[in-house]
């Protein structure tokens, strides 16, 4: 196998001339460029990468971690990120965890192995004690309030969102609220669940479990939202739901059963997605694309930053 010391024989010149055409690099006079540039032609060069890799100590590979590839929300972020990866010469690896912790921990294992430069979660499933174990191998960063840790972020104001909301409805004259969220464990349902609580104390209202529905993700979801809701004695008057796709699916359901919108049944969807907008269904409208585009910088960058991201509520005929 030819190798870069054959290069320079062939092309008469030195291994440094050599590593510099591989390399691009601008200060090699136009003859002994093509002198190696034919060298490598004749002899079917290749590069070991992963010799390129550990010279230059950089992979131009960036982990990204999801749970679901073809949700809404992940898929807008992954499009933020992966537009910025195109114009910067950077690779996405990209890890699908279901939110398994086996599958994040292999890509933190990857980000400790070298194999990739640094690793963006965007929505996490490990404890902070094992995310800050690999804090040592290489840059990690997250899609929430970090909270002073030593991990740069891009995030909105979940507990914000979710209270100025139910005051919203609130105002409306809706005491009977409910919402619908992907899953009660992460941290972004977490501060929903805070704000959620909050609120009815302030106002001196019942709590209800039943009216906090999750696994509520995809389209199709809605139908189990409405089996539940059916079937209580007191159903909610409200509901937020973390996902448009579920909201719109929740309308569909409605309209299927002779169930009033709003007047029966306020709905709010989050991210104001297309379907939010065909639909007329009011959302809380986040940044997705612009979330990821930041994401990406901090992945490349040394320095350690939190961006807030802010968001704008759309009323339209839903509530």
């Amino acid at each position: 196998m030819t190798n870069i010391k054959d290069l320079a024989r062939m092309a008469g010149v030195s291994v440094t001339t050599v590593s510099r055409v591989l390399n691009n690099h601008p200060y090699v006079s136009k003859e002994k460029r093509t002198a190696v540039l034919e060298a490598i032609s004749e002899s079917n060069y290749e590069q070991n990468i992963n010799a390129v890799h550990l010279s230059k100590g950089k992979t131009q590979m960036i982990g990204v971690v999801l749970p679901f590839s073809d949700h809404p929300y992940f898929a807008l972020l992954l499009k933020g990120i992966a537009k910025e990866a195109l114009e910067n010469n950077y690779k996405l690896v990209l890890f699908q965890t279901d939110y398994m912790e086996s599958r994040e921990l292999e890509a933190l294992q990857m980000l400790k192995q070298k194999q990739i430069d640094s690793l963006i979660i965007c929505s996490r499933t490990c404890e902070w004690s094992v995310l800050e174990e690999y804090l040592q191998y290489g840059t990690i960063v997250l899609c929430e309030n970090v909270n002073g840790k030593e991990f740069s972020s891009t995030f909105v104001n979940q507990y914000t969102i979710f209270l100025r909301t139910l005051e919203f409805l609130f105002q409306k004259g809706h005491e009977k609220i409910g919402y619908c969220i992907g899953r009660k464990t992460g941290p972004s349902s977490k501060l929903r669940a805070r704000a959620y609580q909050e609120f009815l104390e302030k106002n001196n209202l019942p709590f209800q479990e039943k009216y906090i529905i999750d696994q509520c993700n995809y389209f199709e979801d809605a139908e189990k939202v409405m089996d539940m809701i059916l079937y209580m004695d007191t159903p909610p008057t409200a509901l937020i739901v973390t996902s448009d796709q579920v909201a719109a699916g929740i309308v569909t359901c409605c309209q299927k059963q002779g169930i009033k919108i709003p007047e029966e049944l306020a709905i709010i969807g989050f991210h104001n997605e297309p379907i939010a907008k065909m639909m007329e269904i009011s959302s809380i409208e986040i940044p997705l694309l612009d979330m990821g585009k930041h994401l990406f910088h901090q992945a490349i960058s040394k320095d350690i930053t939190n961006k807030e991201m802010f968001f704008h509520f759309i009323e339209r005929g839903t509530v």
